[in-house]
C-alpha cells in the first residue's frame, strides 16, 4: 500500500474517532413520545420501540419511492439480530402503514417498520424539512430512568457514508461505481442460446386414387 494512502487512512480513522467523541459530548435533545403506526395499523408510542432496552436506533427511510433508501434498508437485514442484541431497532417511513407493510414483506426485511405519516416525528428530527420532502438517516435515542426520551446522536445517509458498505467496496474497483445505481430488481442473465433443432420434413400423405367410373351398361 503506498504511504500516502496509508497516511490518509490513518487520518480518516483519527477524525472518525474525534467525530464520535464530539457527538457524545453534544447536548442531548429532549424528545416527545411520538405516535407512530405499525404494520397492522395500530398506534404505537415511540417509547414502546425500546422494548427492554434503554437505547434505540431509528432509521429515517424515504419510503417506497427511493431505491437508494431501499438499498440501505436491504443491507440492515444482515445486522438486525446483532443490533437488537444491543438496542431497539426499527425503520420509519412516510408511507401509509399498508403500503409500508407490503413493501417490507416484498423486500423480506426482518426488522420492525413503522409509519410516521400524520406525525411530526420526521420533521422534528430534522428529516422532513418540508411537508412531503423527506431525507434519509438514522437517529439514536436513550430512555432515562424517569422514562423521558432524549436523542443522543443522528447522521444522514448518502453514498460513501458509514452505513452502507457497498459504496466503499465499489470504490475499490477500477473506475469505482462507474455510474452504477441501485435498482429494486436486477434482470437475470440471459440463458445460453441453444442450437436450432433441425426440422424434419413431414411425411407425405398417400392419396388414395379413386377408381374410374364405369359407364352403366345399356
Amino acid at each position: 500500500m503506498p504511504d500516502d494512502i496509508t497516511q490518509l487512512e490513518e487520518q480518516i480513522a483519527a477524525l472518525k474517532k474525534q467525530l464520535t467523541e464530539n457527538r457524545r459530548r453534544a447536548p442531548r435533545e429532549p424528545v416527545s413520545d411520538y405516535n407512530l403506526t405499525d404494520a397492522r395499523g395500530k398506534t404505537v408510542k415511540l417509547s414502546q420501540l425500546f422494548g427492554n432496552k434503554c437505547d434505540l436506533l431509528i432509521i429515517h427511510n424515504m419510503g417506497v419511492k427511493c431505491p437508494y433508501c431501499t438499498l440501505w434498508a436491504d443491507g440492515f437485514t444482515g445486522f438486525t439480530k446483532h443490533l437488537e442484541n444491543r438496542a431497539g431497532f426499527a425503520l420509519t417511513s412516510p408511507d401509509d402503514h399498508k403500503l409500508m407493510a407490503r413493501f417490507a414483506a416484498d423486500r423480506k426485511w426482518n426488522f420492525r417498520v413503522f409509519s410516521h405519516k400524520g406525525s411530526t416525528f420526521a420533521h422534528d428530527m430534522g428529516y422532513e424539512p418540508e411537508p412531503g420532502k423527506v431525507w434519509p438517516g438514522v437517529s439514536a435515542f436513550h430512555r432515562e430512568p424517569d422514562g423521558s426520551i432524549v436523542r443522543t446522536g443522528h447522521a444522514s445517509f448518502g453514498p460513501g457514508d458509514d452505513f452502507c458498505a457497498l459504496w466503499s467496496m465499489l470504490d475499490l474497483l477500477q473506475g469505482g461505481p462507474a455510474g452504477w445505481e441501485p435498482k429494486y430488481r436486477y434482470g437475470k442473465a440471459a440463458p445460453a442460446k441453444r442450437a436450432p433443432t433441425p426440422r424434419r420434413s413431414a411425411p407425405r400423405k398417400k392419396v388414395a386414387r379413386k377408381a374410374p367410373r364405369r359407364s352403366p351398361k345399356r
